[in-house]
């Protein structure tokens, strides 16, 4: 799955312990997830989605999908 997360981050000018914090998960996960090695639960796309003001699906993109 891709995603904007390390784009939609670097405009609010958050370091991923920034964004970790933000979103109560470590670090590594927002690592993980920016490099695509880790896929979101449902609830933590929500989470993702609410805080940077914009729908999951202008976030994440299923490249299965395509």
């Amino acid at each position: 799955m891709n995603n904007r997360l390390r784009e939609m981050r670097a405009r609010y000018g958050w370091t991923q312990a920034d964004l970790a914090r933000r979103l109560e998960v470590s670090r590594q996960t927002v690592n993980a997830l920016e490099t695509g090695r880790y896929d979101p639960s449902l609830p933590l796309a929500f989470k993702i989605g609410r805080l940077f003001g914009l729908p999951i699906e202008m976030i994440f993109r299923d490249d299965a999908a395509s």
